[in-house]
Order: C-alpha cells, then sequence, then structure tokens
C-alpha cells in the first residue's frame, strides 16, 4: 500500500503564498483609485502604502518558491511554455508593484510635491498594470494545475492510500 506524501514539501509552499500577493496588491490598487475622493488623504496614502508594500514582499515571496517548486514540477508537465509564461508574467508583476511601491513612498515622502499629481497618476497607471498581469499570472497558474496537476498528489484510481 502506497502512502500519501508529506504535505509540507517544496511545491506546496508556493500556493501557500501566492493568495497573499493576490489580495493585498488588488487592495493597495483600489485604494490608491479611490484616493482622491478621501478627506483623510495623508492617512489613505499610509495606508495603502503599508499595504502596497507589504503586497510587493509577498509577491517576492510567492516567485521565490514558485521558482523552489518549479525545478520539481517542471518535468512532470505536458506543455512547460504554460510555467514559464506563469513565471515571467509573475516577475513582471514584481517588477511593476516594486516600482509602484517605490514612487508611492516618495509621494509619502512628499519630496517634490510639484510632482505629486503626476506620481499619482503614475503609480495608478502602474498598479493597474500590475493587476492585469496579476489576474495573467493567476490564470496560468490555475492552468497548470488544473490542466496539468502542477505540483498536485494524483491518487490511485482505487485510492488505497486513503485506507
Amino acid at each position: 500500500m502506497e502512502s500519501l506524501p508529506a504535505f509540507f514539501r517544496a511545491e506546496t509552499y508556493h500556493p501557500l503564498t501566492v493568495h497573499f500577493p493576490i489580495v493585498l496588491l488588488l487592495l493597495a490598487t483600489v485604494l490608491q483609485l479611490l484616493q482622491p475622493w478621501i478627506k483623510a488623504q495623508k492617512l489613505w496614502l499610509k495606508l495603502s502604502a503599508g499595504i502596497l508594500w507589504a503586497g510587493t514582499a509577498a509577491a517576492w515571496l510567492a516567485i521565490y518558491t514558485g521558482d523552489q517548486a518549479d525545478g520539481l514540477v517542471s518535468r512532470t508537465l505536458c506543455d512547460p511554455t504554460i510555467l514559464k509564461a506563469h513565471e515571467n508574467a509573475a516577475y513582471v508583476t514584481g517588477y511593476l508593484s516594486l516600482a509602484g511601491s517605490l514612487l508611492l513612498g516618495l509621494r509619502l515622502w512628499n519630496r517634490w510635491p510639484a510632482l505629486h499629481r503626476w506620481a499619482y497618476a503614475l503609480t495608478v497607471a502602474l498598479l493597474l498594470t500590475g493587476s492585469g498581469y496579476l489576474t495573467y499570472v493567476g490564470h496560468q497558474g490555475a492552468k497548470l494545475v488544473y490542466q496539468q496537476a502542477a505540483g498536485v498528489y494524483v491518487p490511485a484510481k482505487d485510492c488505497k492510500e486513503w485506507e
């Protein structure tokens, strides 16, 4: 009788970490879009900056754990080009969120008030573009898991390992 594999193994850390950047980066984008209509703008800016910085850190953690899983699952895939598209879009998302984080930090620091409006527009553009890439990353990740069973344990037909 086969036994079930341990739950905590390298390829399971990635799905445990990917949901944090999804929520945090999308929330930061929404908060930035709403900022012009909020009265307490400085507080709102600090709140959205904290969420964006946490989302950016979480995105890079998800990229790291994805790289760890890559070496284990890439050999089992029928179409590894989907994995490469997933990985490339994840890096683009990470860099866009990093750029947005840095720009939001400059706005928070308020070193150049004359550029504040342009910096806001550029931050929103970066975050909206990053959200589009984030959606694409998730779509490619879903294709890997649900079409190719990437990193997924597939039980035997008789499910003997569950007895």
